[in-house]
């Protein structure tokens, strides 16, 4: 069995292997996964902030100057993708992988994933591309609204084509 455990860093990783390791079985695959949601709608606010002040400057490539009074707004700046290559690495790394090792501790086969956009539509896209058999989710999220389920487990739950399990520990787990 394939299991997606989707968190933001407040799930608790001791509870995930709990739940996931059983569940996914022996040849099993449990996939960490984070969603990001800010790097390029930030980008895209300084850009389009700074890009409005005056003279208007075009950035071009290292080898090529900066000039002043530059008739279009560039498109990007140079270096922006790999910037955010390696902060959804860093996010990664601190979100997931401790999850995974947790489970890979338990004798579980895991990996992790990052991805980045809305939090539902992410989880949503991923366990379909990864066809995954189960998704994990916790109980509260982050998100503006917090009634019985955050607003990213409500929409998952609703909007999944696979069973989804809400994770809720005793120390309120988060994902």
């Amino acid at each position: 069995m394939h299991v997606l455990v989707a968190t933001d860093g407040q799930l608790d990783a001791a509870a995930v292997a709990k739940f996931s390791a059983p569940l996914a079985g022996a040849g099993g695959m449990v996939t960490v996964l984070t969603v990001i949601e800010v790097p390029r709608a930030l980008l895209q606010d300084l850009q389009d902030h700074f890009s409005d002040q005056q003279p208007p400057m075009l950035y071009m490539t290292d080898s090529e100057t900066v000039t002043a009074g530059a008739p279009e707004k560039p498109r990007s700046w140079p270096g922006d993708d790999a910037i955010i290559e390696q902060y959804l690495d860093s996010k990664r790394q601190d979100i997931c992988e401790p999850v995974v090792a947790v489970l890979e501790n338990a004798g579980v086969n895991a990996s992790s994933k990052v991805v980045e956009g809305s939090a539902d539509k992410g989880i949503l896209s991923i366990a379909a591309e990864l066809d995954v058999d189960l998704i994990i989710i916790g109980s509260h999220g982050t998100g503006f609204f917090e009634g019985l389920l955050g607003s990213t487990g409500t929409k998952v739950t609703r909007l999944a084509k696979r069973p989804v399990l809400v994770l809720r520990d005793g120390s309120d787990a988060r994902a």
